[in-house]
């Protein structure tokens, strides 16, 4: 009996949830086209990378993205119908509690958080990087980028300066690179520009000169004093140059972040807190983002069923009002507290997760009740 009654839930969760993200892409997709499909005749665009590199990425990065709302419309639209017909009361005569009825909620809020976690992770990054380079190319006009005077630590007592970068090219203008040990210079370069070759994987050099300064090994012994410093200049016309700073350094966050599956995330990270950069709040946001997002398809789940399990008056309608004022005030939190975490005010991974405990209680309160 339990397990009949467990599988209808489920393909009532599952059916609405599909039913009810579908029609909203197709929403969002119509409003798109009609935003974008000026661009697409005037610059000519292939239908088929249009079709293929725009919206076929642009399906999967909004369906995860709302995927928790629409989890949560979902369970409250056909619980709540439910409940009105009193299905609940018949289940609850056989014998159920409120705890063993929340098992194909829990299965079902199970599948769609493990496909969020595993686009999130793996498949999304992939599919933003088709349709970021798609609209660089025909949207963005070939997004350059318009930043000057450039300052990124590319070690942890290194510094690179650009007055300006052309990522179209990869080249850079009036170029310097300092070292400093113990807060004192051991080596300075300038040149007057720098091109990166992608056969050798490292920067061309043009016209500039390297100062090394390097203390004496022995004391003078006339005047007694601590060992003295030498430098010595060298110029070039044309020099290559390995350093830890690549082209893709120069991409947007957004490109840089958002385009990175989870181990190459992970690796980046260790990488750039081993250059002392101070951006790492952005990207130790994004990987936690990607975990606790799809954990808010189980407490939204339990929050809608606990709400909706009930027959009120006001009908569907008013349960339906309150999921999505919930479901605002989650979402207005997220955005808070990821602001949070990156401005350095807490812990990226505390601030990011502190929806998720708020609404954790709130989904306990509503629980509670529920069973009584």
């Amino acid at each position: 009996m339990l397990k009949i009654i467990d599988r209808y839930i489920l393909r009532k969760f599952l059916g609405t949830f599909v039913f009810s993200i579908t029609l909203i892409l197709l929403i969002f997709i119509v409003f798109d086209i009609k935003d974008k499909v000026s661009s697409f005749v005037n610059k000519k665009i292939p239908i088929q990378e249009i079709i293929t590199d725009y919206y076929l990425m642009f399906i999967p990065y909004f369906g995860n993205f709302f995927s928790p709302l629409f989890t949560f419309i979902s369970v409250i639209f056909f619980t709540s119908k439910m409940a009105h017909r009193t299905e609940f009361v018949a289940i609850y005569s056989s014998g159920a509690s409120f705890r063993r009825t929340l098992r194909p909620y829990v299965i079902g809020a199970t599948l769609i958080a493990g496909t969020s976690l595993l686009l999130n992770h793996f498949i999304l990054p992939k599919a933003t990087k088709v349709k970021i380079a798609f609209e660089d190319k025909w949207i963005n006009n070939n997004y350059n980028s318009s930043e000057n005077n450039i300052h990124r630590k590319i070690g942890p007592n290194t510094i690179l300066y650009l007055e300006s970068y052309d990522n179209k090219k990869n080249v850079a203008t009036r170029v310097s690179l300092e070292k400093m040990v113990n807060q004192k210079q051991v080596y300075f370069l300038q040149a007057e520009s720098m091109q990166w070759d992608s056969l050798k994987s490292l920067w061309l050099l043009k016209n500039g000169y390297e100062r090394k300064i390097t203390e004496q090994e022995f004391l003078d012994t006339l005047e007694n004093t601590k060992p003295l410093f030498r430098q010595r200049n060298d110029f070039f016309s044309e020099k290559a140059l390995n350093i830890d700073f690549k082209p893709s350094d120069m991409w947007r966050y957004e490109s840089k972040i958002e385009v990175m599956p989870y181990f190459e995330l992970k690796e980046y990270i260790i990488k750039e807190k081993l250059k002392g950069s101070n951006q790492i709040e952005f990207f130790e946001v994004e990987l936690y983002r990607r975990t606790s997002f799809p954990f808010a398809t189980f407490v939204l789940t339990i929050i809608g069923v606990s709400i909706a399990s009930r027959k009120v008056r006001g009908g569907v309608g008013l349960q339906i009002a309150l999921g999505l004022l919930l479901s605002c005030v989650y979402i207005m939190l997220m955005y808070i507290f990821n602001t949070i975490a990156t401005t350095g005010f807490a812990p990226p991974l505390l601030a990011v997760w502190i929806p998720n405990i708020v609404f954790s209680m709130v989904a306990l309160y509503f629980y509670k009740t529920a069973q009584q």
